[in-house]
């Protein structure tokens, strides 16, 4: 992040699929909103209330279950609004069928009150996140990305060394790949890019050495 913007960004990780929940918190008026908050929902809302911080939304990059299961709690704990890619809502109207698929249970989400759409500006704040579409690994998937912070969080869509797995309902491996050349590897090489899984990255970092993309991409855009 630059020295300038005032995002701080928080990570909570679940032992169990090993998601990545994400708080953005804007420091001068410490309002925030929650990425993807799955299992891990719970350390979250503690730490908004450590924080003293208000929570304007509930930001979801995708409806995968492992990245949705703690919306109901949090949502309801704290009044935020939920915001989904529209493309997404079959995936995240049948959360329950995806737990059961696992082996597990889980509470029927709340009713999206909001749409997330590819350019939209969601802001917070004096921060804000751009909204870009990037379907592959889910037919509704998004990033949200901050200009002002370097910073962009991409959800399942490309972790350090790696891709999504488009393996799933609504997965499409060669729309995967196109959303990850126009909407990711076209962000700035410093741009660090927080996963929904694993340690964070940069998009340089991936241009040259995952080794799902230099070969299609040869380390660059060209």
């Amino acid at each position: 992040m630059t020295a300038a913007s005032p995002l701080e960004i928080r990570t909570f990780t679940s032992a169990g699929f090993g998601e990545n929940a994400y708080l953005a918190v804007c420091r001068t008026t410490n309002v925030a909103v929650a990425v993807d908050p799955g299992a891990e929902a719970p350390a979250l809302a503690d730490a908004l209330v450590a924080l003293g911080a208000a929570l304007e939304a509930i930001l979801l990059t995708h409806a995968h279950v492992d990245h949705i299961e703690g919306v109901g709690a949090l949502a309801r704990r704290v009044r935020a609004p939920v915001y989904l890619h529209p493309d997404d809502r079959p995936l995240y109207d049948r959360a329950a069928d995806q737990a059961a698929t696992f082996g597990y249970r889980v509470e029927a989400p709340p009713a999206p009150d909001h749409e997330l759409l590819d350019g939209q500006l969601v802001r917070f704040g004096e921060c804000m996140l751009e909204v870009r579409h990037c379907p592959g690994h889910s037919p509704g998937h998004v990033i949200l990305y901050s200009a002002a912070a370097g910073a962009a969080f991409v959800g399942d869509v490309v972790f350090m060394g790696s891709i999504g797995r488009t393996d799933l309902p609504g997965g499409d491996h060669r729309r995967l790949l196109r959303s990850i050349r126009e909407q990711v590897l076209s962000l700035p090489a410093e741009t660090t890019l927080y996963p929904g899984h694993g340690p964070a990255t940069t998009v340089g970092h991936e241009r040259v050495s995952n080794p799902f993309l230099v070969p299609l991409y040869g380390g660059g855009l060209a």
